[in-house]
């Protein structure tokens, strides 16, 4: 799509425990912004493209694949992440949380302890770190040898930190965006009829106005996506 690559498939939930099984790998959830970042920026492209998994998360990613015959279901990335983490509380995996604000990573720890009873959480560290502490703090990671490590750094920075850290590890490593801001309680996600409606875009750039140059990604994709037919 765009040259982006993405994956049709009708479950990604089982699309992801298939490629843990098969050794575990990247999980990349595209959106229209994205999209349009990735053909801006070949770091972050060529991160989606080395992905092992890349699911349709945007509404706009799932009408550009059906322009191209393809009959997708919107799969939101923090739906998946959170299916991820549930499961792995039943089956004893070991998980890592990267990313947010000192702040949102001590609520989503003491959250999501509550919420998901027998979860095994092996590592947290926040995203603000003095970046002199990075590699140690990665090697530390990776030691731990996480069968669930999920990243909410932003994008690009996600994708390519996933990218790079992940070679010869074990497990899923999933870029989440803001999730954990909304599973601390610090935001909101957009109600469902807002969902259904696709237009959850609205209900962040209300939230965060100063998302607005952002947004201009949303029409510069679908004139892209007209273009080609």
């Amino acid at each position: 799509m765009l040259g982006v690559p993405v994956a049709v498939c009708a479950n990604v939930f089982a699309a992801a425990l298939e490629l843990k099984q098969r050794g575990g790998g990247q999980i990349v959830t595209l959106n229209a912004e994205m999209t349009m970042a990735a053909r801006a920026n070949p770091g972050l492209g060529a991160a989606i493209a080395a992905a092992d998994l890349v699911i349709p998360d945007g509404a706009g990613v799932v009408w550009a694949l059906a322009r191209q015959g393809y009959r997708v279901r919107r799969s939101p990335g923090i739906e998946l992440a959170r299916a991820l983490l549930e499961y792995g509380a039943r089956h004893g995996w070991r998980v890592a949380l990267v990313g947010a604000s000192p702040e949102v990573m001590a609520g989503l720890r003491e959250r999501l302890g509550a919420e998901i009873p027998g979860l095994n959480l092996v590592f947290t560290l926040h995203g603000y770190q003095d970046p002199a502490l990075w590699p140690a703090l990665e090697a530390e990671l990776c030691g731990q040898r996480p069968e669930l490590v999920l990243a909410a750094l932003g994008v690009p920075r996600q994708e390519t930190w996933i990218q790079r850290l992940h070679q010869g590890q074990p497990g899923l490593w999933m870029g989440v965006g803001g999730s954990f801001d909304v599973w601390a309680g610090t935001k909101q996600r957009a109600p469902a009829w807002m969902g259904r409606l696709q237009i959850e875009w609205l209900y962040r750039l209300i939230q965060e106005p100063s998302r607005w140059r952002r947004m201009l990604a949303l029409p510069a994709f679908a004139w892209q996506v007209l273009r080609r037919g």
